[in-house]
Formats: C-alpha cells, structure tokens, sequence
C-alpha cells in the first residue's frame, strides 16, 4: 500500500530555520557575497546556556555585496518586505520573506555600532569562526563578537535586564576582549545603555537616541534623537523629511494590500497629530510628578 503524506503536516519551526539558512548561505556563496549568520540558533550556546532558535534568519552581510545578494535572493523566490528606509528607525536591515523559509532579516549594519559599516563588517568577519547549518559550511561572528551583539540587541530591543543578564552571567564570557571589542567597532554609547553607564555620554550625538530606548521617548522625541545621531547633516535631513510620512510597508501589511492615496493623506496626517498627543501625555505627567 502506498504511503501518503498525511494533511496539516508542516515542519517544525527550528528546522525550517536550519534549512533557511542553509539556503541563504547557498545563495550568497554562489554569488561571491560575504555573510556572517547572527542571532537565534547561530548564537554559540556558551553564551545563553539554552537553546532559542529565533523567528526567523538574521545575518550581516558586507555592505558592498548586498546589490548582488538582493539580486540572487529574489530570483530564488525571496520577495522584500520591508526595506532598508522603513523597516526600522536604525534603517540597519531589509526584511524578506520565503514561502518556504519565513522571514530573512538582512542586515547592512548593527544598531550601536557607529564605526563605518564597511569598516565595522571587516573587522567581525577577521574574527569569523565555522558553524554547519543543515550540513551547510557557513561563518558565525567570534565569540566575544556575538556577545556583544547580542548586548547591543537586547537594549535595542527594550530587554535591558536581558542585556544586563548576557554581560554579568553569561557563562562563555570574556569581558575584557568585549570591552575592547566595544571600544574597537566605537559602541561605547549603546553598551553603556545596556550596562547602565548612559550618563557618562551624555555629550555624544547618539545619547538621546539610547536614552529614549531604555528609559522611554515621545514620538517626536525619537525622531529628533534619531536626527541629531546621524552621521552627516545630509542623513539628518532625510531622516527629518521622512518623519511626518506615513510608513507605506506598514501600511501596505496592516490593509492585506497598497493603499489607495486618499488612505496615505490620512495616515500621514494623523502622525503629527499622534505625535502631539504623546508630547501632551508627557509634559502631562511630568507636571503630576
């Protein structure tokens, strides 16, 4: 009797990250791209004593290769879905998507790394190491290079006790070769957000930005910080320009399709209406303190 596949079966979430990797590394190795694989299950295990393989793929990719890599991972099925300018405030990576793999989260940057990015991926990729993914030859950051991204991350994300957790318990780290990696790759600002040391930064262009993150923000507030932590007055301009423009991807997933321009008007004129409401709420309760 024949053996049939039986409905519903789907593969398992850590699995499918495994193969999504391997595929991505595939990819971009016949393409000649340089990709370091980051975060969820490339995180050597010494430093979360767990295994957490993640949501969905991440990897550092040189930021010179990336026009190559993107032209690959699209003729191979992967399809953009949100890009480099409104996939977050950092504007650090581009999001895909796979029908079979799930998401792909490619990163030109490391939010709280401020040396150049070209500059910064040269030096992770010097202290590469060797992992298998699905049998697949791929490189990891070093050790004490996943440490702190792995820092950085967590305050990015609002996790500061987590952040805290990785730099005062992790049992496979060396803090002296992470603190001379932060002060290598000029994360001192955003490490310090993590460890509590912020005030000591107070001068740099970047302190208010890490500050709204861990201790909170308006929404004009962020936007301000995020101009004034720009490298160039150019970029702080563009950032400026785009603040009051509704977010087109966001948008375009909330509604299942492309909104219409009558509902881009009204989303973009309900931004400094909700950014004033926020500044209301603050000075509000700064008044009841």
């Amino acid at each position: 009797m024949t053996q049939t596949e039986p409905a519903g079966v789907s593969v398992p979430l850590a699995v499918r990250l495994l193969l999504g990797r391997a595929a991505v590394q595939v990819i971009a190795t016949d393409v000649g791209a340089d990709l370091l694989h980051i975060k969820g299950n490339a995180v050597d295990r010494s430093l979360r004593g767990r295994d957490a393989p993640g949501t969905d793929i991440d990897v550092m990719v040189r930021p010179t290769h990336i026009p190559r890599l993107h032209d690959a991972l699209v003729q191979h099925g992967w399809v953009v879905y949100s890009s480099f300018v409104y996939g977050s405030p950092f504007g650090h990576a581009q999001t895909y998507r796979h029908p079979d793999w799930g998401y792909l989260d490619l990163h030109r940057m490391f939010p709280g790394i401020r040396l150049d990015p070209e500059a910064a991926f040269a030096e992770l990729w010097r202290g590469r190491s060797e992992r298998e993914f699905a049998g697949t030859p791929a490189a990891v950051p070093s050790v004490t290079a996943q440490a702190l991204l792995l820092v950085l991350n967590d305050v990015r994300s609002r996790k500061a006790e987590q952040a805290m957790a990785t730099w005062v318990d992790g049992p496979g780290l060396d803090r002296a070769e992470v603190a001379a990696l932060v002060g290598l790759l000029d994360a001192r600002v955003a490490f310090s957000a993590a460890t509590g040391d912020l005030a000591q930064h107070r001068r740099e262009p970047d302190y208010r930005l890490w500050k709204g993150i861990t201790q909170g923000s308006t929404r004009a507030g962020e936007w301000w910080a995020r101009a004034r932590a720009a490298g160039t007055v150019r970029e702080a301009a563009a950032i400026l320009v785009r603040a009051p423009l509704a977010n087109v991807e966001r948008l375009t997933h909330k509604l299942g399709r492309a909104p219409t321009r009558g509902e881009l008007v009204r989303a973009t004129a309900m931004r400094p209406v909700r950014a004033l409401r926020e500044l209301l709420v603050s000075v509000g309760r700064r008044f009841r303190r």
